[in-house]
C-alpha cells in the first residue's frame, strides 16, 4: 500500500510539475502554419511546405524535449551579404533540463553553433561567426573566402570577429540569418525597424517581424532556454532582483576597451573598428547598488513573472537606442553545466504537453495593441506588444460596419498589416480577436 502511494505522489508531483513548469509550458506549438521567405529582389513572401514554431513538447522528471523545424512565423530573408541559404527545416529535437545547476567549477565558453533555443524553436547563437584574425598573413581565416585559421576551425585565436556589426549587412529584418539552413539568432530577436535608432533599412523592402516587441514599461516576456537550462528573458525587467523597484532595461556590464592597437591583431580602424572582436570588450563587475547590471555570463538571479521564487536569469540586452550590446543574450561562458542538447529521439517514458495555442489564450483586454499610424496614406500596422503564444483574427470595418478586408496575426509574430493605399478616405475600426476577448481601435485614413 505505501508503494502505491509513493507512486501517486510522484505522479501527482509530475502532472503539478508539468502545469507549472514554464519549461514544459512555455513553448510555441503548430502544425498548420507554414513557414515563408523572401528572396532578394522580392518584397512578396514565398510560402514554403514546413511548419514553423515546434511541433512537439514532450517530458520526463530531468528533461523537457522540443521537437521543431527551426523555422519562425515571422518571414525569414533575404541576406544580403552573399548567403547562399535559406532557413529550412532542421527536423529538430533538442532536450533541455528542467532542473538547472549552477557550475560551481571553471566556467564553461560558449561554442559556436547552437548554445540555446527560443520558445519558438529557433536557434540561439553567441557571439561569434567562424572568422578570426591570423597575425601572420595579417588578414582574416575562417570562413567563407578566407583561408583557414591556424590550428583548423574551433582553435582558439587572439582576435575573433563578433558577428552582429562584421555581419549586419547579411541579417533579415528580424536580425537573424542561417548557417547552413540553420536560422538562427545571434541577439535580441525584434525586428530592426522596432529600435528607437534605426540601424539597418532591411524593414524597408522586406516587411517582415521577430519573437517579440520591446516595450520599456512592461517586464519583457520569456522568450528561451540557454544549454544549461536556465531561461532566456528580453529586454527589460525588475529594476532589483527580488522583484521591487521600477521597469527598467537590464544592462550589459561589458563595455569598449580603449586605445587605438591591438596586441597581435590589427589596429582600430574604419575597416577593424572598436567592437569587430569579441575581445575588444572587457567586464567590471558592478557593486550591490546597481542590480540592473548584469554578471559576466549577462545574467543575474532575480525574481520574474513566469519564476516568482527567482531564478538565474539571462537577458537580450541592448543599449538606450535597442540596438543591440555585447553579449548579446548567452555568454561569454555559461552560468550553468551545460547539460542540453540536441538529441536524434525522445525516450521512452515522456509525457506529452499540450498546445500552449490552446491553454494560454490572450486577454487582449490587459494587453497592449497598438495600432497606427493614423492618420495613414500608406500602411495599418496593427502590433502586439507580447509574446504572442495564439493566431488572432484581425479585421478592418468601414464606418457602415461593412468589413473591408480580414487577416492574421501569427502565433510567434506580433505585427499584422492592411495596405491603406487601396481605401478611401476616411475613418475605419480595426477589431483584434480571440476566442476569449476583443479590442477595436480607430484608425484614419487620408490621402
Amino acid at each position: 500500500m505505501k508503494n502505491w502511494i509513493t507512486i501517486a505522489f510522484v505522479f501527482i508531483l509530475g502532472v503539478i510539475n508539468a502545469q507549472t513548469n514554464p519549461a514544459i509550458t512555455s513553448w510555441m506549438q503548430n502544425t498548420t502554419i507554414k513557414a515563408r521567405h523572401y528572396v532578394a529582389g522580392n518584397s512578396t513572401p514565398i510560402n514554403d511546405s514546413s511548419p514553423v514554431n515546434c511541433q512537439a513538447v514532450q517530458y520526463n522528471t530531468t528533461d523537457v524535449y522540443v521537437t521543431t523545424t527551426g523555422l519562425p512565423s515571422y518571414v525569414t530573408g533575404p541576406f544580403l551579404d552573399g548567403n547562399p541559404s535559406i532557413a529550412s527545416n532542421q527536423n529538430a529535437i533538442f532536450r533541455i533540463p528542467l532542473n538547472p545547476v549552477p557550475n560551481t567549477g571553471t566556467p564553461v565558453n560558449t561554442t559556436g553553433g547552437n548554445i540555446g533555443i527560443f520558445i519558438n524553436g529557433v536557434a540561439l547563437f553567441d557571439y561569434r561567426d567562424g572568422v578570426a584574425w591570423n597575425n601572420t598573413t595579417q588578414s582574416l581565416c575562417g570562413g567563407p573566402g578566407n583561408s583557414p585559421c591556424p590550428g583548423g576551425m574551433g582553435a582558439t585565436q587572439n582576435w575573433n570577429r563578433d558577428a552582429i556589426p562584421a555581419e549586419k549587412k547579411g541579417f533579415d529584418c528580424s536580425k537573424a540569418h542561417p548557417a547552413m539552413g540553420n536560422y538562427h539568432h545571434h541577439q535580441n530577436p525584434s525586428a530592426f525597424n522596432l529600435d528607437l535608432v534605426v540601424i539597418s533599412t532591411i524593414c524597408n523592402l522586406y516587411n517582415a517581424d521577430g519573437l517579440y516587441a520591446i516595450d520599456s514599461t512592461l517586464h519583457s516576456p520569456l522568450i528561451g532556454y540557454a544549454y544549461d537550462g536556465f531561461p532566456i528573458y528580453g529586454a527589460y525587467g525588475y529594476q532589483n532582483a527580488d522583484g521591487s523597484g521600477p521597469i527598467v532595461r537590464i544592462k550589459s556590464s561589458y563595455s569598449l576597451n580603449s586605445g587605438n592597437t591591438r596586441t597581435l591583431g590589427p589596429d582600430v580602424s574604419n575597416t577593424y573598428p572598436l567592437g569587430y572582436f569579441r575581445e575588444d570588450y572587457h567586464y567590471t563587475a558592478t557593486s550591490a547598488g546597481t542590480p540592473d547590471y548584469l554578471d559576466e555570463h549577462n545574467g543575474r538571479f532575480c525574481v520574474t513573472p513566469e519564476y516568482p521564487s527567482g531564478i538565474y536569469c539571462y537577458f537580450a540586452t541592448v543599449d538606450a537606442n535597442w540596438n543591440s550590446t555585447y553579449p548579446y543574450v548567452v555568454g561569454p561562458t555559461f552560468y550553468g553545466t551545460r547539460n542540453a542538447a540536441k538529441v536524434t529521439s525522445v525516450p521512452s517514458g515522456t509525457t506529452t504537453y499540450s498546445s500552449t495555442a490552446g491553454n494560454d489564450k490572450i486577454n487582449l483586454q490587459a494587453t497592449q495593441v497598438k495600432v497606427f499610424p493614423s492618420p495613414t496614406n500608406d500602411l495599418i500596422i496593427i502590433q502586439l506588444i507580447d509574446i504572442n503564444k495564439e493566431n488572432l483574427k484581425v479585421e478592418l470595418f468601414d464606418m457602415t460596419g461593412r468589413l473591408v478586408e480580414t487577416t492574421s496575426l501569427l502565433q510567434g509574430s506580433t505585427i499584422a498589416y492592411f495596405d491603406a493605399q487601396t481605401l478611401y478616405n476616411g475613418q475605419y475600426l480595426v477589431k483584434i480577436s480571440n476566442k476569449n476577448s476583443v479590442i477595436i481601435q480607430k484608425i484614419v485614413v487620408t490621402k
